[in-house]
């Protein structure tokens, strides 16, 4: 078989995508790592790392008005529904995270994602708890964002999956997504 032959997708496109979403410190990325590990094909879309790839020009969100950081916001979550449909279609179950607190942004999560079904999951430790795991991490962020707990509890109250980890192990946490979600582990 020629190189040109070789076929990427798959006749079998995975059953969705998780879109793992919380206030920084919630958990996001360390749960979808441990929650794309238990499955045979999966990806870990980290939306922060897409913001990484801006080389010039890249603006973080800020709790300051910033239009260039919102537009990069949902730069963002384009670019990671364009991989996600693209390991979709590979047979990979992608799973996204990404700071979504607002309903414009998860609207968008949902509209430009096309290739199978979105099961959107809130982490939901609490500000205190998140505050707390963001002073132990490595990674150090230069504000404290846990004011965006209210913003997220208001604008997202009426979302279906709502996980409470702060109390939980990133293996109860990871059982308790495939338990709200449905989704059903394959061996690695």
């Amino acid at each position: 078989m020629a190189w040109a032959d070789v076929p990427v997708d798959t006749a079998e496109p995975a059953a969705g995508a998780v879109l793992l979403t919380g206030i920084p410190g919630s958990g996001k990325s360390t749960v979808a790592a441990a929650l794309a590990a238990r499955f045979a094909a999966s990806a870990h879309i980290e939306v922060d790392a897409l913001q990484e790839l801006i080389v010039s020009g890249g603006r973080w969100p800020s709790p300051d008005r910033d239009e260039e950081a919102d537009r990069q916001i949902f730069l963002r979550a384009r670019n990671a529904c364009l991989l996600a449909d693209s390991f979709l279609a590979a047979g990979f179950l992608p799973v996204i995270d990404d700071v979504v607190v607002r309903r414009a942004h998860l609207g968008f999560y949902r509209t430009t994602l096309s290739g199978g079904p979105l099961h959107h999951v809130i982490l939901a430790p609490g500000a205190a708890k998140a505050r707390e795991r963001n002073l132990a991490r490595d990674k150090t962020l230069s504000t404290d964002w846990s004011f965006l707990e209210t913003a997220m509890r208001e604008e997202l109250a009426d979302e279906k999956i709502w996980i409470d980890s702060a109390d939980l192990t990133v293996t109860e946490t990871v059982d308790a997504v495939l338990s709200a979600t449905g989704l059903t582990p394959t061996a690695p």
